[in-house]
């Protein structure tokens, strides 16, 4: 078994939430009530009160340094569009494509529209002319999906989907790839709440659970995604989680590598 990590760009600024949506007032009840209950520290609510006053919700050039050193293959996936929770400009989303087109990443859409095939092809478009990229997958925001969505991302033209949350192997959809994936940060950590439920030991037993059945399940690629945004010591059961996680899988010689590279390895097959 191989591991594909993935990251989630939800949010970038705080501003970009100000007066638009019912972010930051969620962000503002989630974190007394994880202070009130002992699941953060002190000195995390302090740092979460500094990202904000930095008008910084996103750690993506750190993630991406610390991939790097850990040789794990960066693959983000970011919005064009603006969604439920997510309102970043495509300016900005831009500024970080053309960084980590510079640094050799992964490069995807999350996506937002998911009804139909006429708003999925015009995302599609959207992403294409502002990557400059012939060739990307997506994972829908929040994986939100009906019935027809991943006949019709294939159909848009996407390389691969990450939607699907099942135990399942890769299967192809016309040409694009449908790469299912099992694990996911806030699943682990929230454990059903809108908020941080369980300490960094809880959340490791959790994590190997669904490690150990993946294992049973006999799969070619485990499929884990963790949000930029918690990569900060001021999310530090979530930063200690990713780091130990990482550590995990190279200590069980679990080769992590990207969606295009697993894509490879399944056409060989063939």
């Amino acid at each position: 078994m191989k591991a594909i990590i993935s990251h989630d760009i939800d949010h970038i600024t705080v501003s970009e939430h100000l007066m638009k949506d019912t972010i930051v007032p969620k962000f503002m009840m989630r974190m007394h009530i994880e202070l009130a209950l002992g699941k953060i520290s002190l000195r995390e609510y302090i740092l979460r009160w500094a990202d904000f006053f930095k008008n910084k919700w996103q750690n993506i050039d750190e993630l991406i340094t610390f991939n790097n050193i850990n040789r794990v293959p960066s693959s983000f996936f970011i919005a064009v569009n603006k969604g439920v929770g997510l309102n970043y400009s495509q300016k900005n989303a831009l500024q970080w494509v053309l960084q980590m087109k510079l640094r050799n990443c992964e490069i995807g859409i999350h996506g937002i529209d998911f009804d139909s095939l006429e708003t999925i092809s015009k995302e599609y478009q959207q992403f294409e002319a502002l990557s400059n990229s012939k060739k990307f997958g997506i994972r829908m925001h929040y994986v939100r999906n009906n019935e027809h969505t991943l006949q019709n991302l294939a159909k848009a033209g996407y390389l691969y989907d990450s939607t699907e949350h099942a135990f399942k192997n890769p299967y192809k959809i016309g040409n694009m790839w449908e790469f299912p994936f099992q694990i996911m940060d806030g699943w682990v950590i929230e454990n059903g709440k809108s908020w941080q439920s369980v300490n960094l030991e809880k959340a490791k037993n959790n994590t190997l659970r669904l490690i150990e059945k993946a294992e049973k399940e006999n799969l070619k690629y485990l499929g884990i995604d963790f949000h930029d945004r918690y990569f900060s010591h001021s999310f530090k059961t979530w930063l200690n989680w990713y780091i130990w996680l990482m550590d995990y899988l190279k200590q069980n010689k679990i080769e992590c590598i990207n969606f295009n590279t697993a894509i490879e390895e399944l056409n060989n097959k063939k």
